[in-house]
């Protein structure tokens, strides 16, 4: 797998000594509160394991990337292309800072626009999507200034916190892609 290199950080493989980093955020609800529900619950240490097995054999069903710290290559987070259909190549980005120290520095930014311009110049893809809960405004800052569009809104979709919350889907296609024409 080939490694993605930005100004400050990279994108690179998972190794299994992520374990405890990633540890560190699956079960801290600061963080999860922001993502899917599948970490509603909590995820035992064999759970994780599994995962970032799944990643070193490559039977995972998504392709992913740590995001790293460019000079130590030390875990910052992750960022994962689910669910991609071929035949219309479109893939779905999930994405992961995995401290509270980390947050609101841009590194997510810069992780989202390193994997954007893997999937539209490497992997030949047409489409990029996602979803995010309309409470999480630094995602969706991030989101629209990758170049991603707000297509659709799923009103009171998502219960959080004691209350029903928006999803907005978003999407981006290689034809809006800034990046196209460079490099």
């Amino acid at each position: 797998m080939p490694r993605l290199l930005g100004s400050r950080i990279m994108l690179r493989e998972y190794r299994r000594d992520d374990l405890p980093w990633i540890r560190q955020w699956v079960n801290n609800p600061e963080i999860v509160g922001y993502l899917s529900d599948i970490f509603l619950y909590p995820h035992t240490m064999e759970s994780t394991e599994a995962f970032i097995d799944a990643n070193l054999e490559g039977s995972s069903d998504s392709r992913g990337f740590v995001i790293a710290d460019l000079a130590a290559e030390a875990y910052i987070g992750q960022v994962n292309l689910d669910s991609i259909d071929w035949k219309n190549r479109v893939g779905r980005i999930g994405i992961v800072i995995g401290s509270l120290d980390h947050m609101g520095y841009g590194y997510g930014t810069e992780a989202m626009k390193l994997l954007v311009a893997f999937a539209f110049r490497e992997m030949n893809l047409n489409r990029l999507e996602l979803e995010v809960y309309d409470f999480n405004e630094r995602a969706y800052r991030c989101y629209i200034s990758c170049g991603f569009k707000e297509e659709g809104r799923l009103r009171e979709k998502q219960y959080k916190n004691g209350r029903y919350w928006d999803v907005i889907q978003m999407g981006i296609l290689r034809s809006e892609w800034v990046g196209e024409g460079s490099e």
